[in-house]
């Protein structure tokens, strides 16, 4: 049998594909386990996810029954999380064996009101370590301001941590010195470095449809021009800074013991505007010792015409060529970050109430009898 190109992907180019989704029916019913064999690598979720599939789906309600007679309805969201997520590590847990711990992670994120919480945040990750104590849990933590010292300290002790949110270059340097320095920590304490794994989501095409609405708004030819590349430009430039923060004597001398590099992930990778192509976050974004995690119509465009080739440091002059002209042209790229992070913690709020308050009307009902 020959080869999918999601396989290709990894053998040819070293880049893992996750999927970004994560639901009953698929982890019980043998979808995921279908995935898996064409290629994918891991799964992450959010709490936009779980909205979807606890309120679009009745399999859950069994169980969902016999929690709300045992406790509130926010211990019962976690419970189902939970089993999902540990589910999902099974299926997985053949890819974490055979790459020796590199992929066959599953990720799930601490509760979205913690964002600006940091100590509250490393009491959450680390509750969802010890409740799945398996090693191919990732716990996600925003790259908030709040959630950096949230994410060296899960490192110092030694905890797989997904990084969620990056929208910016600056920030995404905060987060790999915050990975490092937390591996010293861990090293310090007499930690086998070989154990922790991290990736870094950085948020690909909503960049785009930030700036490209600035780019409109000032309207110039020149200006206009400009849209549809910031996403990839930026996206590039920060491979360029994983490759620079992951050599070096201080790294080295952690690669030594064993350390792992944190490797940058592709996130929000499906096109929102439909004139650009729809595998423009996939396709212009290849490269050995990265991540993409892909929506379930990206993954199976993918499969269909993805061109695995790599190209993710292919023009890296003209990456920073790019950012350098959108500055040119007035846009505030540090804004656009903080404008969508800011939309980020917002929009995983309002999924996470919605779904709480949907399953809080369904106990209602169950109460009732209705």
């Amino acid at each position: 049998m020959s080869e999918t190109n999601l396989q290709r992907l990894y053998n040819e180019q070293g880049q893992s594909a996750w999927i970004d989704n994560l639901n009953r029916p698929s982890v019980l019913g043998g979808g995921l386990a279908e995935l898996v064999a064409s290629g994918i690598r891991g799964v992450t979720s959010n709490p936009t996810i779980f909205e979807k599939a606890m309120t679009g789906s009745d399999a859950y309600d069994d169980q969902f029954k016999d929690l709300v007679g045992k406790g509130p309805v926010d211990d019962a969201f976690w419970t189902m999380a939970v089993d999902d997520v540990t589910g999902a590590c099974g299926v997985l847990r053949p890819v974490y064996d055979d790459s020796d711990g590199a992929d066959g992670f599953v990720s799930l994120e601490v509760a979205p009101a913690l964002a600006t919480n940091t100590e509250g945040t490393i009491s959450a990750a680390r509750d969802l370590h010890q409740r799945i104590d398996l090693p191919n849990l990732m716990v996600k933590i925003p790259a908030t301001a709040e959630g950096v010292p949230a994410i060296k300290a899960m490192i110092a002790e030694g905890r797989n941590i997904n990084v969620t949110l990056i929208f910016s270059l600056p920030r995404y340097g905060d987060v790999m010195e915050a990975y490092i320095a937390g591996l010293e920590e861990f090293d310090a304490a007499g930690g086998d470095l070989s154990k922790v794994h991290s990736v870094a989501s950085f948020f690909v095409s909503r960049v785009d449809t930030e700036v490209d609405r600035r780019l409109e708004a000032i309207g110039t030819d020149e200006a206009v021009a400009l849209r549809g590349k910031a996403a990839v430009a930026q996206a590039r430039r920060a491979y360029a800074l994983f490759k620079e923060h992951f050599s070096g004597p201080r790294w080295e001398a952690l690669a030594a013991k064993g350390a792992n590099p944190q490797r940058p992930l592709w996130a929000s990778t499906s096109t929102k505007n439909k004139a650009y192509p729809d595998l423009l976050y996939v396709d212009s974004l290849i490269g050995p010792h990265t991540v993409n995690t892909m929506p379930d119509a990206t993954v199976e465009a993918f499969l269909d015409h993805g061109t695995v080739a790599r190209t993710v440091d292919s023009d890296p002059d003209g990456a920073q060529a790019h950012l350098d002209a959108l500055a040119s042209a007035g846009v505030d790229l540090a804004d656009v970050a903080k404008t969508l992070e800011d939309e980020g913690v917002a929009s995983f709020s309002k999924s996470f109430d919605e779904l709480i308050q949907s399953l809080t009307d369904k106990a209602t009902a169950l109460a009732s009898g209705k």
